[in-house]
This record gives structure tokens, sequence and C-alpha cells, in this order.
């Protein structure tokens, strides 16, 4: 981990995930020239990510490559909470992605390419899935594309959205409510066992005066 001047670890604003290395060669006329390429995908978990791909001679100058390139084409998407606003399915080249909103607390239901670009964006509950090439790459750049469209579509339309705070105040006034009918449920319940039980009590009397004792039986 990096360190500032003063001996702290140093925080860094963007979470870098190493997507796919390739190795790529190159025919010249000296010869093949060997390198790698490298796929990436940078964010800050609060609504920005970007991809880059980055060519070099060795690994550590392609991912610095990647990493730049990335930050370049960061987009910011808008959340709805934890999850994305709508469904939405797109495909780009040969990789085809559907991505769909998820309830507070369903987790990243993904394969590992479209996991890393969504909580790289910071999305905390969405359901993905890949219906066109399983290649990585492919994957990545469609997740990309719908997370671009979804911030268009969003912009265009003007959709409202919630913060966490507002669909948390919406769940405690839901359990609230809940409570209450249960509550009102119980009470009713309650109520009817009483109205009955009053009912029966002299229905009760009348075949307790009725009914003759035991001597007055054995006499007869």
């Amino acid at each position: 981990m990096a360190r500032d001047n003063f001996g702290k670890p140093e925080v860094k604003e963007f979470e870098e995930k190493v997507i796919q290395i390739s190795r790529v060669s190159k025919k010249t006329k000296g010869g093949n020239k060997v390198g790698f390429s490298v796929l990436m995908v940078v964010g800050d978990k609060k609504g920005r990510v970007g991809v880059g791909l980055g060519k070099a001679g060795d690994v550590l100058a392609a991912i610095k490559k990647s990493v730049k390139k990335a930050k370049k084409k960061l987009i910011s998407i808008p959340l709805d909470g934890t999850t994305i606003p709508f469904a939405i399915t797109v495909k780009k080249g040969a990789g085809k992605v559907m991505l769909k909103p998820s309830s507070k607390g369903t987790g990243v239901i993904a394969g590992g390419p479209v996991r890393a670009v969504v909580e790289a964006a910071g999305v905390r509950d969405i359901t993905c899935k890949i219906m066109g090439s399983d290649n990585q790459a492919s994957s990545v750049y469609a997740t990309f594309e719908a997370l671009k469209q979804i911030s268009k579509i969003v912009a265009i339309k003007g959709i409202k959205l919630r913060s966490i705070s507002d669909i948390e105040e919406e769940e405690r006034k839901k359990v609230e409510e809940l409570q209450k009918h249960a509550v009102e449920v119980a009470e009713k319940h309650e109520e009817t066992i009483k109205t009955e039980v009053a009912k029966q009590k002299p229905v009760a009397k009348k075949l307790a005066v009725k009914k003759p004792t035991a001597k007055k039986a054995a006499s007869k």
C-alpha cells in the first residue's frame, strides 16, 4: 500500500480492478515484438466508473496505461438508493447483458466481469445476466455501455431518484403500518371473542335452570 510523507497509508480515490491480462505479439522487421494488454476497471464506489485498455511491453506499464485511460473515460451513473433505477438490456459488439434493480439486501448477483464494473460504480443490490459472448472484455464493455445508457435516460426523462435515507424511511413506515395493522386485527379478534362469550352466558344459565338435579331424577 502506498504511504504519504508522514508514513500513513495513502487512501486511493478510485478502486482499481484487473479484468484481463493478454499476451500480444507484433511482427516487425527485427522479429516478433512481444507485449501485454491489460483491461482495467476503476471506480470510486459512489457512482463513478471507468473502463480502460492499455498496451505496453511489460504488465506494470500496461496497467498504468489502462488506469490512465479508464480515468479519462469516467462516467457518473444515477443510483436509486443502492440499486439502479430500472432494468435494461444492452448489446455492444459480441457482448450482451441484462441489468435489473433489486431490493435492499439482495447483494450483487452477477458474473465476474459484470460484478467488477457494478461494484466499482457503487451498486450494492442488482441482478445481472450475461446473454451474449462469455468473453470477459465483451461483457465489461456491454455493462459499461448499459450504465452509460441508464445515465442518459435518467437525464432525458428526469426520473426521480431516492437516496438511501429515503428508502430507509419508506421501509420504516411500512414496518410501522404492518405493526399497526397487526394490533388492530388482534384487538378485533379479542372483541369478537368477548362478544361470543357474552352471547353464550345467558344460554348456559337457561340450560342450568332446566336441567334436573340428580336427587330429583332418582325420586322420580
